[in-house]
């Protein structure tokens, strides 16, 4: 599982920062990606990664202001041209709105696309779950209806201890498989296995929440709860004035994210959605002022790519 980040500037493109889209890289576990906003240009910035826009199965959209969805059109097109077929559909997760704003401008472009489009208008609690991933969504307080994402892997099963049953001189072949299955066996010996004792312990499920343009609310710290990463925006960095700024543009300082990150008993907080005066002595500050309130905290820049291994 990883995040590789496609846009982490706010309200419009910059030099260094392009408007928001984050990838969450989910190859190992589903052979899949899914997108959490698509701003403009996405498709671009997808161009100068190895991200394969067949892959991506799921879009989630916080908000559909303009920085955060200007991108859908563009990057649907393309799937299309990039070989995506009726056999790969894909679901668009997003407050009301978001189906006119793609079909109209499906409809004036004449543009047809060659595989299905899906569409989940968003409510509070479970949106998807199943055997693998359960995704969570939360109002968010912004100027428009804005939700915010917890994704949750399920628990692995544990591995089995091949290495434990060839010091045992268990021979390989279905007995293993039986084992593996938690089953009990009996060896042509005589041994009677538990194939309980031959598994590894589970590995936990990673949980990873994104919050994407809000004032500071309780709903955070809900779908934070024990994430081993929050992504958060922090448009403004500390100080009054920034403060100030924050509160009447409804987002939040990354004193705030860092503040929730710690009330939240988060492993990892990841800032986004910044302001583009945040270059050079100012950035260097940013990071500095939120450190001393959560340690574990980076700033993402375009194409960053982080791993989100499992907790030991």
């Amino acid at each position: 599982m990883q995040l590789e980040f496609l846009g982490t500037g706010s309200g419009q493109p910059s030099k260094f920062r392009n408007v928001t889209s984050i990838a969450l890289r989910l190859l190992d576990e589903r052979n899949a990606v899914w997108l959490f906003d698509v701003g403009e240009a996405t498709q671009h910035q997808i161009l100068k990664t190895t991200l394969r826009p067949r892959k991506v199965e799921k879009i989630f959209i916080s908000h559909l202001h303009g920085d955060h969805i200007f991108g859908l059109p563009g990057f649907l097109s393309s799937r299309s041209f990039q070989g995506a077929d009726k056999n790969e559909p894909l679901t668009i997760y997003g407050p009301k709105g978001v189906k006119e704003f793609v079909q109209t401008a499906l409809r004036v472009s004449e543009t047809r696309l060659s595989y299905p489009l899906v569409y989940v208008e968003v409510t509070e609690g479970v949106i998807f779950d199943d055997k693998t991933f359960r995704v969570v969504a939360a109002k968010m307080r912004h100027r428009i209806e804005t939700w915010g994402y917890r994704v949750e892997e399920k628990d692995h099963e544990g591995e089995l201890l091949v290495d434990k049953l060839r010091q045992e001189s268990i021979p390989s072949g279905p007995i293993f498989g039986q084992l593996k299955a938690g089953k009990k066996v009996t060896l042509p010996d005589g041994r009677i296995l538990d194939g309980r004792d031959y598994i590894g312990a589970a590995k936990k499920g990673r949980i990873v929440t994104f919050i994407l343009d809000t004032r500071p609310n309780d709903n955070i710290a809900i779908l934070a709860h024990n994430a081993d990463v929050l992504v958060h925006e922090s448009t403004y960095g500390a100080g009054e004035e920034e403060a100030k700024l924050a509160k009447s543009h409804a987002h939040s300082t990354s004193v705030n994210a860092a503040n929730v990150a710690k009330r939240a008993n988060v492993e990892k907080l990841v800032l986004t959605h910044l302001s583009a005066r945040y270059i050079g002595p100012m950035f260097k500050s940013l990071i500095t002022d939120v450190r001393y309130i959560f340690p574990n905290t980076i700033i993402a820049r375009d194409f960053d790519v982080i791993d989100i291994p499992f907790k030991k």
